[in-house]
């Protein structure tokens, strides 16, 4: 099969690699579209540490069944699928409670951290087991299915957060998942949302999928405007989608006294935490990883339209082209968001 491989750091190469192997309880997926993710471009240059060369990634992904191990029988070929990027054992103790995304075993595909290494979906072909598997109408094209795992990543999110109907949230960071995450507050029983970034550009497409209004640090006290339109007490609810000091500390100052941030993003090991806010406020710090069987609440989202992924894609190319887009996106050019590759 033809794959997308990355050879060493900074280097893809579109190549011959082996048809994946099925186990009895494996199908075999012909791909048909694949999101390269903002952890893929990390993965790229080594600063994620999660994808150590040579590998195939990609786990944003949808595609065709085209084979099935003898234990897959609910499954057949011609089947239309999405998949978790995760990989949970079902046996473990957080498997059997329902915390699949915490399971003892976990693998990623499309990662390689030195424990193990799992081929992803940057490839003509994809071997998953079945029980990551979701099925999914025709009515859905693969390249909105390739969406639903960062879909999954802020529903899950908000499933997480104590919100209340007519609660206010507040979004800092309006990238992908953030604006996912804006969409999701919104369905989840916020009547009113915020968001907060700095760049103008994504600030704009954030009201246009929902936010009431927006701000930017660089222009905005964010904290002051937030209190204002809340008499004073700060959002019942925040999410923080960067992973970075700064956009934390908004997060927490512009939560209100016994409000909860829910932390999503991880761009950085450490941080700066306002711990004396923290404690004083009783603020409840919530973090989060993928996503926990949400994927069917998410497939019914997209296809019902509450949840809208068309204004994130870029550009659609195919899976040959990958090296360049890659580049593409590593030199953060401007309005480019996600990008769709198509094998």
């Amino acid at each position: 099969m033809k794959a997308l491989l990355l050879k060493q750091y900074m280097e893809l190469e579109y190549t011959d690699m082996p048809d994946p192997a099925i186990g009895d309880d494996d199908v075999l997926i012909r791909v048909g579209a694949c999101g390269i993710c903002g952890s893929d471009i990390h993965g790229m240059d080594g600063s994620s540490g999660r994808r150590i060369p040579p590998l195939i990634m990609g786990h944003e992904a949808s595609g065709t069944i085209v084979e099935t191990g003898r234990g897959a029988g609910k499954w057949k070929a011609g089947d239309r699928v999405t998949f978790d990027s995760m990989i949970s054992c079902g046996k473990c103790h957080f498997c059997r409670a329902g915390n699949i995304n915490l399971c003892e075993s976990r693998q990623v595909l499309g990662v390689s951290c030195g424990d193990y290494r799992r081929h992803g979906a940057f490839a003509e072909y994809l071997s998953v087991p079945q029980n990551i598997l979701y099925r999914l109408s025709d009515a859905v094209p693969f390249e909105h299915a390739a969406m639903i795992e960062p879909i999954s990543i802020a529903v899950h999110a908000a499933n997480l957060t104590p919100i209340r109907m007519g609660d206010t949230a507040l979004v800092v960071g309006t990238g992908m998942i953030g604006l996912l995450t804006v969409q999701a507050a919104r369905v989840a029983g916020c009547t009113r949302v915020f968001a907060v970034d700095l760049d103008d550009t994504k600030l704009a497409l954030a009201r246009k999928l929902g936010a009431d209004e927006t701000f930017n640090p660089r222009t905005d006290d964010v904290v002051k405007a937030i209190q204002d339109r809340t008499d004073g007490r700060g959002a019942d609810v925040a999410f923080e989608a960067v992973g970075a000091t700064d956009p934390i500390k908004t997060a927490i100052a512009a939560c209100r006294k016994g409000g909860t941030v829910t932390l999503i993003g991880n761009i950085t090991q450490k941080v700066e935490l306002p711990l004396q806010q923290v404690v004083t406020r009783e603020i409840r710090l919530q973090g989060t990883c993928g996503s926990s069987g949400e994927y069917p609440a998410c497939i019914d989202l997209l296809a019902r339209g509450l949840i809208q992924v068309e204004p994130f894609i870029s550009a659609q190319v195919p899976l040959s082209d990958g090296a360049q887009w890659f580049e593409r996106l590593y030199k953060h050019e401007p309005n480019l968001m996600k990008v769709i590759l198509r094998p």
